[in-house]
């Protein structure tokens, strides 16, 4: 049966859940959840990093997991997915992405487009856009508060591009590399998911000891 097919998708999905994501809606699921997580601000949520690391497992020959994929599928969907998503959150911050955040209760949310500002003001654009994807929560907030900045559109998209790219198709063929050189690596599916999502949320760690740190640093100067 072909990954794109929806004829056998069972009733209950875990949307936080990368195996019965992939299991319900094969690379297409890849492409929707990309989009809205990297798109949407109501995306936030969603488990991007363990989604790519868990598919790449997925289209390794011989694999038992939830389903089987197609490596080629897999990254086509991916790049498309998170692609499209940025440039669309984007847009929709040229349009009024301050107003939306503003309307959120979500604290992550707002913790988020803190970082995002502050990796902008850091690092200038270039290297904030790239950088934020790979860090949850700021990749969704950053493309439409780069809208709502008058970041340059040319600048965005090269730079999202490339940031998405490396993203996406490096957390895909490191499970592949994974999955092709250790045998069975599938029966450990969980774990190996529950250390990526664990690796993935370091950097927002690191980041919030940081500016707890410069906090405090400037508490003690006043």
């Amino acid at each position: 049966m072909s990954v794109f097919s929806l004829a056998s998708v069972p009733q209950a999905v875990n949307l936080l859940d990368a195996g019965s994501l992939l299991g319900a809606f094969g690379a297409l699921g890849i492409a929707v959840v990309l989009f809205a997580e990297t798109g949407l601000l109501v995306g936030f949520f969603l488990p991007g990093d363990s989604l790519l690391f868990t598919a790449g497992l997925l289209c390794v020959s011989g694999a038992h997991g939830p389903v089987r994929l197609s490596l080629p599928q897999v990254l086509i969907a991916a790049v498309a997915g998170a692609l499209l998503g940025a440039q669309a959150g984007y847009w929709i911050g040229r349009r009024g992405g301050r107003a939306l955040l503003a309307r959120s209760r979500a604290k992550r949310l707002h913790e988020g487009a803190a970082r995002a500002e502050e990796l902008l003001g850091r690092y200038g654009h270039a290297k904030a856009i790239v950088l934020a994807r790979f860090v949850p929560v700021v990749r969704t907030v950053l493309n439409p508060l780069a809208g709502a900045l008058d970041v340059p559109a040319r600048l965005f998209t090269l730079w999202q591009v490339v940031g998405g790219v490396v993203w996406t198709v490096g957390l895909v063929l490191a499970g592949y590399a994974l999955g092709s050189s250790v045998p069975n690596v599938d029966r450990y599916l969980l774990p190996i998911v529950a250390l990526v999502v664990v690796v993935s949320l370091v950097p927002l760690a690191a980041e919030l000891l940081r500016s707890r740190g410069r906090r405090n640093a400037e508490g003690e100067t006043i």
